[in-house]
């Protein structure tokens, strides 16, 4: 991320509040984390539609869905790595097998809870929501694409939901026209030569190894992957076919998340390489996210490497 970045300050809550007054039906739910899940914003305005359940998330979840099936439009949040591990139960049974209209929250997921070290760096809870029937999965890339996901899932998406956002000042990476759908992954750069897939803070990262690439002559598209779930298998299908070697970036553990859901789809009809750029099987630790990016294998040059290894394997199978 260059100097130039621009921030945008806690546009989940904001966003939140935003769609309180327009959504009456909207209950926000929160495990006394208001100020890390930014639910104090909307709190501040609707306080009679805001609960604090406490420590304890999984009653949370379990409040949350009885109000959706009294018909509430429920948003509940915490770190990701409670919102993945401590109410699993609860999201699998009273959330996503009752199909209650629940959007479940979780923050600083995978390695951008640094500083919180291996207890509070979930890497695997998109792989955990991905496997629930009826949930949709949500990453958005930035601070614009995350407010239009949180207008989406208050005024249209019904049903349980899992959005895995960043906290506080969110970089902007996208274009102010840039428009979020639903089930389908969003273009950001055309290319020939190979295919990298991003989603969450990596899509910044991907953009960037994009254009050192194109110093060197190879022509990248560059695919947001905002909504894991419902995948875009048609998005993943023309990539392979169009550009014939595939890169899969993701602040995630490499088990069960977009490399997985990518890699699936692709064996069953198009088995082109891929490689992925991921949390490989360990646990996180303490730091900062240059470090931690550095240690565990996420930065730009490691999209790059990754790029260059998946297009020779592309050139050999010729």
């Amino acid at each position: 991320m260059n100097s130039q970045t621009i921030f945008a300050d806690r546009v989940y809550g904001h966003t939140l509040a935003e769609m309180g007054a327009q959504v009456p039906e909207l209950v926000v739910l929160d495990s006394d984390l208001q100020r890390a899940t930014e639910a104090n914003l909307f709190q501040e305005q609707f306080p009679e539609r805001y609960f604090n359940i406490g420590v304890q998330e999984a009653n949370m979840v379990g409040m949350a869905a009885g109000l959706a099936l009294s018909g509430k439009k429920v948003f509940c949040g915490s770190f990701a790595c409670f919102m993945s591990q401590r109410v699993l139960d609860q999201a699998a049974i009273s959330v996503a097998y009752c199909r209650a209209n629940v959007k479940l929250v979780g923050i600083e997921a995978g390695l951008s809870s640094g500083r919180n070290g291996a207890s509070h760096q979930a890497m695997l809870d998109l792989a955990v929501y991905r496997a629930l029937p009826n949930m949709s999965v949500l990453v958005p890339a930035d601070a614009v694409e995350t407010r239009q996901i949180v207008e989406y899932l208050a005024l249209e998406h019904q049903g349980p939901a899992y959005l895995r956002i960043q906290r506080k000042r969110v970089p902007v990476v996208l274009e102010e026209t840039y428009r979020f759908s639903f089930g389908q992954a969003g273009l950001l750069r055309q290319g020939g030569d190979l295919t990298i897939m991003a989603s969450g803070i990596m899509v910044a990262r991907a953009l960037s190894a994009a254009e050192t690439l194109a110093q060197n002559g190879i022509h990248v598209r560059v695919l947001n992957f905002s909504t894991y779930k419902p995948l875009d298998r048609e998005a993943v299908l023309s990539a392979a076919e169009e550009t014939g070697a595939v890169v899969v970036a993701e602040n995630h553990s490499v088990f069960g998340g977009l490399y997985g859901a990518v890699s699936e789809v692709l064996a069953a009809a198009n088995p082109v390489p891929v490689n992925s750029v991921a949390i490989e099987d360990v646990f996180g630790e303490v730091g900062d996210e240059t470090y931690l990016a550095q240690k565990f294998g996420l930065t730009e040059e490691d999209i790059v490497g990754a790029a260059q290894d998946v297009l020779l394997r592309k050139r050999a199978m010729r």
